[in-house]
């Protein structure tokens, strides 16, 4: 399945792209959603339409890919214009797709995002932090080893691994070079979780589940052609894939409030939306008239929706590049979600006291309030976050940095792995 396929349209208008899509519908729909209508799609642009021409799109603007999505969806055509849904709806569009739209080889194009726009590959992870490199990921000592010229053997560890257990895939940052800079000597690779010489080991939370895990590699083989970008520019690609999940938590904050605005509903409708889960948890509470919860829930509401604005001016600017916006709505982002899930926890009273699962009412209550502290650490902590807006956003000067420009070899540093367990975890 070649990438060079589609015609140039990135000048059609949203009513031109509605007739195009028209037309291609009436010449290759026929009602059956297989594998030959998805690889149709795919080879025809229409699945990705926004995305670049020669990478599997028609270079259409999002107004106009909209316009034709409605046109598949009045055909009751399913598969075309995935990747414009929102990035809860499939995250890998954006933290794959937009990291090889940026810096992919045709190759690793070619095996990758012709899969990820039918729909056969759908789960992943991402592999960057270690336990010697959370907060200062560029001092990560995974290595990555080039033998001969087709291949590379992978060694380290990685941890709170999301969904690590059943990852199709994992985006990877590895240390290539030791004799460069920290930030210099990193490549970033996608490679195949199925790859011999790949351990997972799951890590119990807070809440109760194991949702992050360890992820050990020994002597792990990966083509040379799944670099993305070239060898040692992997801390430049990554911020694409860090933007894209920063804007992307950013927005789990938001309430259901984006999808209400883009279906068109009226102003009160999305308020409604964005306010209706702490409104009804006040109503249950008996506090709906009391007037120091609802100032509280107005400040909360407020909190929402301004992070809302900011999340669309994030998702405008990662349209065209990196943006240090998404830092800046993450950050939000935890403030909103702690003080949403505290609120509806107080709201409970005594019921919040006993973390029962058997409890319909009071544990998914419970659970979000301990589950809101993924915000806080994943993706970036707070305080990365605060230090990005104040130097990216705000102009501030850099702290002090002992190890710039010092080869990495002669950094100090700590253990680069921690010895695999024994205990069999659940």
């Amino acid at each position: 399945m070649g990438a060079g396929t589609g015609a140039s349209e990135t000048a059609l208008s949203p009513d031109e792209a509605r007739t195009a899509a028209r037309a291609w519908l009436s010449d290759h729909w026929a009602g059956v959603d297989d594998e030959n209508w998805r690889r149709a799609l795919v080879t025809s642009g229409w699945a990705a339409p926004t995305w670049p021409v020669g990478r599997y799109g028609r270079g259409l603007s999002r107004p106009s890919a909209r316009a034709a999505a409605a046109e598949f969806d009045a055909a009751g055509a399913p598969g075309a214009c995935v990747e414009t849904a929102p990035f809860h709806d499939n995250p890998w569009m954006y933290l794959l797709g937009n990291t090889l739209l940026a810096h992919g080889g045709q190759a690793v194009c070619d095996r990758y995002l012709p899969r990820l726009l039918t729909g056969s590959l759908t789960h992943g992870c991402l592999l960057y932090s270690e336990p010697g490199a959370g907060s200062d990921l560029a001092s990560l000592q995974t290595r990555a080893e080039l033998v001969g010229e087709g291949e590379y053997l992978v060694n380290g560890q990685k941890i709170w691994t999301t969904g690590g257990q059943e990852a199709q895939f994992g985006l990877l940052l590895a240390r290539t070079d030791w004799d460069a800079p920290k930030h210099a000597g990193l490549t970033f690779f996608v490679i195949d979780m199925d790859s011999p010489g790949i351990e997972i080991r799951p890590i119990r939370q807070i809440t109760g589940d194991a949702e992050f895990n360890e992820v050990f590699l020994t002597d792990v083989p990966v083509p040379a052609d799944a670099v993305i970008g070239a060898p040692g520019e992997g801390w430049r690609v990554l911020q694409v894939a860090l933007a894209a999940e920063r804007a992307g938590m950013g927005a789990a904050a938001r309430g259901r409030a984006e999808g209400k605005a883009a279906a068109g509903t009226s102003d009160l409708a999305v308020l409604r939306a964005v306010a209706d889960d702490l409104v009804e948890a006040a109503r249950a509470a008996g506090r709906l008239n009391d007037t120091v919860v609802r100032d509280e829930l107005v400040k909360i509401l407020s909190w929402r929706l301004t992070n809302t604005w900011t999340g669309d001016r994030a998702a405008a600017e990662i349209r065209r590049g990196p943006s240090s916006l998404a830092s800046l709505g993450k950050l939000a982002a935890s403030r909103v979600l702690h003080a949403g899930t505290d609120f509806a926890y107080r709201m409970q009273g005594r019921a919040s006291l006993v973390y029962d699962v058997d409890d319909p009412l009071a544990y998914p209550v419970d659970r979000a309030l301990m589950f809101a502290f993924i915000n806080s650490i994943g993706g970036g902590s707070d305080q990365i976050q605060r230090n990005i807006i104040g130097e990216r956003v705000l102009g501030l000067p850099k702290g002090y940095e002992p190890d710039r420009g010092v080869p990495f070899r002669d950094v100090r540093k700590g253990s680069a792995t921690r010895p695999v367990s024994q205990e069999k975890r659940p």
